[in-house]
């Protein structure tokens, strides 16, 4: 299996051990019940997970409708960020299981926008689809023009985990590649690049892509910290920011490759350069601002070294609906 291939296939099959416990404030059962055993998707969605844990707790729930979110120590959940996104961004130190709370009353709609389950779900994805498409092609035909069954089907691949089925409907959506050396040598030596013994060109159906579709969230801490244990709890979603905008992937001269550095540079331009050094500008008081530090990069669980070909990230680690996810933990700056 090429380098590429696997890559793609730890991206489908990775998956967090998740412990759901009903709220205590919900429970009309005596005893308590145990919380509920998942493995999530990474590249799954919460909501997608009602229909195994509802099941679970049903005999313990009070009569009523049902509005169903989830909390990780008080902060509730944005059901349309991709779990594995969710836990790499509040879980500094990787907690496993990683113990949620399931709601199915007092839904929270000051902080969450409305969830009707698998069909929100699956309307996050497709609009999400379009966005990028857009970004990279300047518009979003190709998915507008796709069959309603192939729609159906995409959004079925994604919910299966079905890298094969996934695979099979990508052309239609003609999305295409950064092109770059590594994935260049991946695929050439890969065997889906050989059909009835004949060699296919592979470089000349890759797209040279200059607009990358990123979602880049970032978590300010103020004071720095040796091990990840040590990272204070998130108490609200205002401690992250979040920005939604495109790399433009640039091939500056002299320069052998654009890196992972480079493209969150790009994005938060505060950070660049010298990170941790004093910026030599004086306040009024006669203190120095230190330049404010990038302390953590993590895309599909992997904590990344900034000097990563971003063309490789981009073309191995990209989630289903063609956007990258990237959580940044970063030292704010200081006085």
């Amino acid at each position: 299996m090429a380098a590429n291939e696997e890559a793609v296939k730890y991206v489908w099959e990775g998956a967090i051990p998740l412990q759901i416990h009903l709220h205590k404030s919900e429970v009309a059962s005596h005893p308590a019940p145990p919380p509920a055993l998942v493995l999530a998707p990474r590249i799954g969605y919460l909501p997608l997970l009602v229909s195994l844990i509802k099941p679970y707790f049903k005999d313990s729930l009070p009569p009523g409708e049902d509005s169903i979110w989830f909390d990780y120590k008080g902060v509730p959940l944005k059901w349309y960020i991709p779990t594995g996104v969710l836990f790499d961004l509040l879980c500094a130190e990787p907690e496993r299981p990683w113990n949620l709370t399931i709601h199915f009353r007092g839904y929270p709609s000051n902080v969450l926008i409305p969830c009707e389950g698998e069909d929100s779900a699956k309307w996050n994805f497709v609009n999400s689809l379009k966005e990028a498409a857009y970004i990279i092609n300047g518009n979003c035909k190709n998915v507008m023009n796709m069959s309603q069954s192939d729609q159906e089907d995409l959004w079925t691949s994604v919910m299966n985990g079905d890298l094969d089925a996934y695979t099979r409907l990508l052309p239609k959506l003609k999305m295409g590649n950064i092109e770059d050396k590594f994935s260049r040598k991946a695929d050439l030596s890969s065997p889906k690049s050989r059909q009835g013994g004949t060699e296919i060109d592979v470089t000349e159906q890759v797209v040279k892509t200059a607009r990358i579709p990123v979602r880049l969230y970032v978590r300010s801490v103020n004071k720095d910290f040796e091990n990840l244990e040590d990272v204070p709890e998130i108490d609200t979603w205002d401690e992250i920011s979040y920005l939604n905008r495109p790399v433009e992937f640039l091939r500056e001269k002299g320069k052998c490759y654009f890196t992972l550095r480079d493209a969150i540079e790009s994005l938060l331009p505060e950070y660049s350069g010298d990170r941790a050094q004093t910026s030599g500008e004086e306040e009024a008081d006669g203190s120095q601002e230190t330049r404010g530090e990038i302390k953590l990069v993590r895309i599909q669980g992997i904590e990344l070294k900034l000097d990563i070909p971003f063309s490789w990230v981009v073309n191995n680690l990209m989630n289903p609906e063609f956007y990258l996810h990237i959580s940044v933990l970063v030292i704010g700056p200081q006085r």
